[in-house]
């Protein structure tokens, strides 16, 4: 057994206890469809003086991915899941919260010899204050807390670079804001898996590129990748000196390092996945047939990777769904996500043939499980929520705004979308009058606002906090110029070229109108004669001065024109260019209204 196997196996211990001592319900594993001859563990038969151990053994596989360091439980749509009943109908369910987390997995492992627990990239990254403030030593402080065995990269790990990722992994303080308490961050006890990050001046991988769990004669390995597109998301500086390579043959090369080295139970760590046909976490993505129910690059992906890899753990989208995919060879293997923020977690059960060293697919169960928060809170959890609640708070509970309602940050063009171009509207004409429109990125916005009161600040305030969680990336508001044609094509690129199966539809500043048909194909979907500026055509030939953030004005999410502006002006970060708006335009007794959302007209 590897020494990381025994580590876990004492925290383990340690959790099973607590689990004990606060009377946690256990909760029943997945029972898996074992051959006529298997059992589920080990045999008391005694064989040469000693146990006798039986062909098949379940090993349980917990996983869930996204969770972007969101330790308290998200606020909003962002905290619920929606769970399909019997009947056709579907309800919404409080989900998420990592005092609830732990108890839901501590829950999961009791009287399971044979447990691991994995990830799927985006453990950190557009985290709420209580972790973003930090570098997010709080996430990966309660990752070990949950026992994480192992966990992909994502692109979000990249959000602050290679060498802040290296940290949370090994530990250390930060290079600038040093240490936070009086304790040095240890880092993460689990491997982070980056098969197809490569360094450009070695070529070799960033970080490990798989890794092996080990429990008696078991043996399963774990390769873990990232979108191949993660520069496409990540700002530049975050990736620089870095290659990303094709998820597919990373994982076809390291399976066959693995059987090298006589491991034939593999499960790919895969940070990409796909859209169900359900918003439902619970949706039976096969019942209309072998992968029918899930669309998008996972379903490429999963259908390329050699068969010697048993299962997928996919994440990205936020997506929740357990499919079947058929391998290149046409059986079926299961891929799962568990949607995002810690509102759910995958319960698999891989069934392990001893006389092999494989996993029996035929054998393989798994389903999505609701984190409720119907359970004891994790009593470790909640103590280090509230330490780092306590730094964070002379920060985090300072009143920046009022609402009069919650604000959605969801929809082709969202309220909070349109309020957060209209702040970057009013502070590029601060920089500079000439400034005419701003665009912002729908990826960029992580939370709705709100209306309730999250804790004592009284219902309709925006906290500090609460701005933080809707924008966590210290982007900076750029100008720049564009021509008429320019801003066009930009338009044009939401729902063409990388962008075109999945569109980006970017939310506009007040005065900024177009029409957009989804009954047509690709670039045409925008309407190029609707495209208006304050009830003004656009001319193609006239520049226009447009505020967005240092990912756009890179060319991010596919925007390759945004990279072509001139004239660059830098200015502040747009966390203080909200508050500023927020500030500037609300009160106690005159609260901002949420946006009515009807700048793009949207066709069907």
């Amino acid at each position: 057994m590897s020494a990381t196997s025994h580590q876990h196996d004492r925290r383990r211990r340690t959790y099973a206890l607590v689990a004990t001592a606060a009377t946690l319900a256990t909760a029943g594993a997945l029972a898996a469809a074992l051959p006529a001859t298997a059992s589920t563990g080990e045999s008391s038969q005694k064989h040469g003086g000693g146990h006798h151990l039986s062909r098949y053994q379940d090993v349980q596989l917990l996983s869930f991915n996204d969770l972007h360091g969101n330790l308290e439980p998200p606020a909003g749509s962002s905290g619920r899941v929606t769970e399909l009943q019997a009947d056709g109908t579907t309800k919404t369910i409080d989900a998420g919260g990592v005092e609830y987390l732990a108890t839901h997995l501590r829950q999961a492992r009791e009287g399971q010899k044979y447990s691991i627990t994995a990830a799927g990239g985006d453990m950190v990254g557009a985290s709420p204050l209580i972790s973003g403030l930090f570098h997010d030593e709080p996430t990966i402080e309660a990752l070990n807390k949950l026992a994480l065995d192992v966990t992909s990269v994502g692109n979000h790990e990249f959000d602050e670079g290679a060498k802040e990722l290296a940290r949370l992994q090994n530990g250390g303080c930060h290079p600038t804001a040093g240490c936070y308490t009086d304790k040095k961050f240890k880092g993460a006890d689990f491997p982070y898996l980056a098969a197809n990050v490569l360094s450009e001046k070695s070529g070799k991988p960033v970080l490990a590129p798989y890794w092996v769990w080990k429990k008696k004669d078991v043996k399963i390995g774990f390769i873990g990748v990232t979108l191949e597109d993660t520069p496409g998301v990540v700002s530049a500086e975050g990736v620089k000196g870095l290659k990303f390579k094709d998820e597919v043959e990373t994982i076809n090369k390291y399976a066959k390092v693995l059987q090298r080295q006589g491991v034939k139970s593999i499960v790919a760590l895969i940070h990409e996945g796909g859209q169900p046909a359900s918003g439902a976490y619970n949706y039976n993505c096969d019942s209309p047939g072998a992968g029918d129910g899930i669309s998008g690059p996972i379903a490429d992906i999963a259908k390329n990777i050699t068969p010697s890899v048993d299962a997928l753990v996919t994440g990205h989208t936020h997506a929740a769904y357990v499919c079947t995919i058929p391998d290149p060879s046409g059986k079926p293997r299961m891929v799962t996500s568990a949607a995002s923020f810690g509102r759910l977690y995958t319960d698999t059960t891989l069934t392990y043939d001893r006389f092999t060293g494989d996993i029996s697919r035929t054998a393989v169960k798994s389903a999505n499980r609701v984190v409720t928060r119907d359970v004891p809170k994790a009593p470790d959890m909640t103590e280090l929520i509230s330490k780092w609640n306590t730094l964070a708070a002379p920060i985090g509970n300072r009143a920046i705004g009022y609402i009069s309602a919650d604000i959605p940050s969801t929809g082709t063009e969202s309220p909070l979308g349109d309020l957060i171009a209209d702040a970057q509207l009013a502070y590029g004409k601060e920089l500079d009058p000439e400034t005419d429109l701003a665009l912002m990125n729908p990826g960029g916005i992580r939370a709705p606002l709100t209306y309730a009161a999250k804790g004592a600040e009284g219902d309709g305030v925006v906290t500090y906090a609460e701005g933080f969680t809707v924008q966590p990336f210290s982007n900076t508001l750029n100008l720049q110029d564009l021509t008429g044609a320019q801003l066009i094509q930009v338009l044009k690129e939401q729902v063409s070229g990388t962008n075109a199966a999945s569109p980006k539809i970017l939310q506009i500043s007040s005065g900024l109108t177009y029409t957009l048909d989804l009954t047509k194909s690709g670039a045409d979907r925008v309407v190029t004669d609707s495209v208006k500026l304050n009830g003004a055509a656009i001319d193609p030939a006239a520049t226009y001065r447009v505020a967005m953030n240092n990912f756009l004005a890179g060319g991010g999410d596919g925007f390759t024109t945004l990279g072509q502006g001139t004239n660059d002006l830098v200015g502040t970060d747009d966390l203080t260019v909200l508050e500023k708006y927020l500030t500037a335009n609300s009160s106690a007794t005159n609260p901002i209204q949420p946006p009515a959302a009807d700048r793009i007209t949207v066709v069907k």
